[in-house]
């Protein structure tokens, strides 16, 4: 209780001084009002200021917020149309492939129309000095069989030595175990054509008849004699002729028409 009367006092007191201070302000003149308005201001102002200063700098925050919530949503926005101008890409990408690939398979079934083909695509290499044999996508489902040939734009590739359901093995020119008659453009005399272990982008070609002259530039051809090529297929130049003191013994390095680390699309001569 006596706590109350003495809270109850002392506002009075202040209500006082209160009322006091606005009689005498209200007699004062305007004049001598700057002198505590001064005051005032003095007191009040860094007050006022720093109140507005934080209210500005919460207002912009909230700005500041709200602009980079919305630049995030922007840049998920934007990321996402670029991951589906990169899945168009792609997509145009593959159908340039794939219109490249027919194209190419138009342009081989027209250049061989003699032919009865099989279109296929090379879907793993292995050429090297030791084994030279590339991996198709086409077998015994396509009507693939073993020994048939394998043609590509530029010439011979090689022939089928082993055959899956869905894939085939092809021994190409350039092996070391590969042998073809062949034939010389200029002469028609008949060579023999095999890999070499010395270099595995050229053939060796030997028993050259003694009377036969060869020209470097000669083209070389399958002669049809052997059982699995047929006549007349392009392997490719005689790019060098190397003599001996026996003419016998004498060879020329054929250079391949097909080249081999960047064939894709193949044919194969259906029997």
């Amino acid at each position: 209780m006596n706590r109350n009367k003495q809270t109850e006092t002392l506002g009075g007191i202040i209500t006082l001084i209160i009322l006091v201070l606005l009689i005498f302000l209200s007699n004062v003149q305007t004049s001598k009002l700057s002198f505590f308005e001064g005051v005032a201001s003095s007191v009040f102002s860094p007050i006022q200021n720093l109140f507005i200063s934080l209210k500005n700098k919460a207002t912009g925050n909230s700005k500041y917020f709200s602009d980079m919530e919305l630049l995030i949503a922007e840049n998920e926005e934007l990321k996402e149309k670029n991951r589906s101008l990169e899945e168009q890409v792609r997509e145009l990408e593959i159908v340039k492939a794939d219109n490249e690939t027919m194209q190419e398979y138009m342009n081989l079934t027209q250049k061989y129309a003699e032919y009865e083909t099989i279109p296929a695509y090379v879907i793993n290499k292995d050429v090297s000095n030791l084994s030279s044999t590339l991996i198709i996508n086409a077998g015994t489902e396509d009507g693939v069989a073993e020994n048939m040939t394998v043609i590509a734009d530029q010439g011979l590739v090689g022939h089928i030595i082993s055959v899956s359901k869905h894939t085939s093995k092809v021994q190409v020119i350039i092996d070391p175990a590969s042998t073809v008659s062949c034939l010389i453009s200029t002469t028609e005399q008949s060579i023999i054509c095999k890999g070499t272990l010395d270099n595995d982008q050229t053939l060796r070609a030997s028993f050259i008849p003694t009377g036969a002259e060869l020209i470097q530039g000669d083209t070389v051809s399958t002669s049809g004699i052997g059982g699995i090529y047929r006549k007349g297929i392009r392997i490719g130049t005689i790019k060098e002729i190397v003599t001996t003191s026996n003419v016998i013994d004498r060879y020329a390095i054929v250079e391949p028409a097909v080249d081999f680390s960047t064939v894709n699309n193949v044919l194969i001569i259906a029997e």
